[in-house]
């Protein structure tokens, strides 16, 4: 199977994740919600009790390297540019 540099930059461009949440039982009545996320494309795992670890991670991920694999420094794009 021939891959071309434009296929090639689109997958690059896509990332895919994982994520299972469930409600954990800490005692006493109470419960809390947990979870774990995996990034595919790279097998990367992070376990987060909360939606701005979550959300963190996946940031990370998709904003730390472009296509060319060059670090995107989130404070020099404008708001109009495409990640």
């Amino acid at each position: 199977m021939v891959i071309n540099d434009e296929a090639r930059q689109s997958a690059q461009k896509s990332h895919l994740f994982m994520l299972r949440v469930w409600l954990e039982d800490l005692g006493n009545g109470q419960m809390d919600w947990r979870g774990k996320v995996q990034h595919v494309n790279g097998g990367e795992v992070r376990y987060f009790r909360d939606w701005r670890a979550l959300e963190s991670f996946v940031e990370w991920k998709v904003l730390k390297n472009d296509a060319n694999g060059v670090y995107i420094d989130e404070d020099s794009k404008s708001d109009n540019e495409p990640l």
